[in-house]
This record gives C-alpha cells, structure tokens and sequence, in this order.
C-alpha cells in the first residue's frame, strides 16, 4: 500500500504544479498593477484561468488525501516537493532562452529544495510507523498553527518583495500542513468504515484551514514568482506535517539516533534551498544594466519597477 500511496502522492504534485502555475499568471492579469485589493479578488472568481487552476489544486488535493489514508504522513506529505521542479520548468518557459537562461544558484538551490526532501523520504520510508490521529493530538495542532499563521500573516503585512512573498507562502504551508494531518484522521475514520464516528469540528477546521490558506497563497502569487510560492509551499508544508507526524503522533519513536539526525540535515538542507531561491530567483532582481543615451556622454541607468 506504501507503493500505491507514493504514486497518488506523485500524481498530486502534478496537479499542484500546475494549479499554481494558473492561478499565479490569472492573479497578475487580473492585478494590472493596482495590487491584489478586493475588487481583484472577487474578479478572480470569475477568471477561466483561475477557475481551471483550482480544479487542477482540487484534484492534486483529492489524490494527496487518499495516499494519506495508506501511508504515514511522514512518508506521504514531504512527496509534494516535486510540485517544484515541475513549475521552474513551467516558469521558465516564459523567459528568453528558457532553462538556459536560469541562473547557476537558482537550480541549485531547487536541487537542495527537491533533494533535502528527497532524501528525507527515503529515510522516513524505512522508518515511520503507522500511527492514529487523536482528538487531543488535532486540537493540540489547531492552537499552534494558529499562532503561526498569524504571526506570519503579521510579518508580511509590514514587509514587501521577497520576504512578504516568503512570508504569505510560509503561512499558507503551515496551514494546509494542518489540513494534512486532520485529512490524515478522516481517512484513517473512512477507510476503517467508522464514517458515523467522522467528527464534525474536524472538518469545519479543515474548511477555515484551507480557505485561510487559500487566501494567503493568492496574496503570495501576488508579491513573488510561482517557483519561489511553491516552494515554500512543498517545502514548509511536509516538514510541518511531519513535525506533527514526530511531535504528536509518535511516527518516528523507532527511529534510532543516526536516522533522526539524517532527517534533521536533509530537512535543514531543503530549507535553506528555499531561501537560497528566495534570495537568488531572478523574478526578484530588479536592476537592468545601464544604457548609454545617444547625443548625450552620461549613462543613465533605468530601473525597472515591475
């Protein structure tokens, strides 16, 4: 089952990948420069292009959930930092020269990203244990993930570019790492046929969790390029579900001493790989080299404020 749950976990980064790629080019048409206000949230709503990205996130999210119910969260979430090679390969389309033109730093630090969950997997794979999700354990994650999330939402607010990007996608992450873990608890609940024993502040958590999220991730594709959003989100997202995985539900009380170490270097390695792209993404550099205008012996450097 741990096989068949890897595939669907896959297929899901597919899915996600390109959600994000449509959601983030219908956000900045429908900006036009004004800034993610109200007015352009609502339009969103009517967006082909947007509409077509959430149907394509929605079955990544469906195909995600059913792996939950067959594998640990341990083994299943960290899967969707393929989300990520898959969108630079996307958003690079759009640049001249495509792949080509893509600097040295970025591509490494989507190797430490892909690579530091990767191996991660690999090392969660021969050593996880299957464990239930208990109603303390779910109201336990519930409070801490919304102190985060607001803390995040705190920082983007007074800050700008990369880090508010960062910043929103950080949130969002935490936040559908929740969902993760409470979908974790559904499944176990359906698949053992005990669907009356469903509780209902479970998925009423679940819904706020994911429009909460969603509305993050929007002002997110707002403030920095796709690749840089999900990132974050396939990054942040696994380890804080596998952070509960380990802190709540005991996933990870076999691991001997060396795997557990593993694991904290392969999770950091993938971390800084996020703020390696952050830092390195070329979306994110605004300077244009200085022209020389004709008639005149003074360079004049233009900026572009795009």
């Amino acid at each position: 089952m741990t096989v068949f749950a890897v595939l669907l976990a896959a297929l899901a980064a597919f899915g996600y990948a390109f959600g994000a790629r449509l959601q983030h080019g219908a956000v900045h048409d429908t900006m036009s420069g004004r800034g993610l206000g109200i007015r352009s949230q609502l339009l969103l709503v009517r967006n082909t292009r947007w509409l077509f990205g959430l149907i394509c996130l929605g079955s990544g999210t469906a195909l995600h959930a059913l792996a939950l119910g067959f594998a640990p969260l341990s083994v299943v979430q960290p899967l969707g930092v393929l989300a990520l090679p898959i969108t630079v390969l996307l958003n690079s389309n759009d640049r001249p020269g495509g792949m080509s033109t893509l600097p040295r730093s970025s591509i490494l630090a989507v190797v430490m990203s892909g690579g530091g969950v990767a191996a991660f997997v690999f090392l969660a794979v021969r050593s996880a244990t299957p464990t239930s999700v208990s109603s303390e354990a779910a109201g336990t994650a519930v409070e801490l993930v919304g102190l985060i999330v607001l803390l995040l939402a705190a920082v983007a607010l007074v800050s700008r570019g990369p880090v508010r990007c960062v910043a929103y996608a950080t949130g969002c992450a935490v936040a559908y790492g929740l969902v993760s873990l409470l979908l974790r608890a559904v499944s176990q609940q359906v698949t053992a046929g005990r669907l009356a024993e469903v509780e209902l502040w479970l998925l009423l958590v679940m819904g706020v969790a994911v429009l909460v999220g969603g509305w993050l991730v929007q002002h997110a594709y707002a403030s920095g390029p796709p690749d840089l959003v999900v990132a974050c989100l396939t990054v942040i997202d696994p380890l804080v579900a596998v952070g509960f995985g380990i802190g709540l539900l005991g996933e990870a009380d076999a691991v001997g001493a060396w795997t557990a170490t593993g694991e904290a270097v392969c999770a950091a390695v993938a971390c800084a790989g996020v703020f390696a792209l952050a830092r390195y993404h070329p979306d994110n550099h605004n300077e244009v080299p200085p022209t020389v205008t004709e008639g005149s012996n003074r360079r004049v450097t233009s900026i572009d404020s795009s």
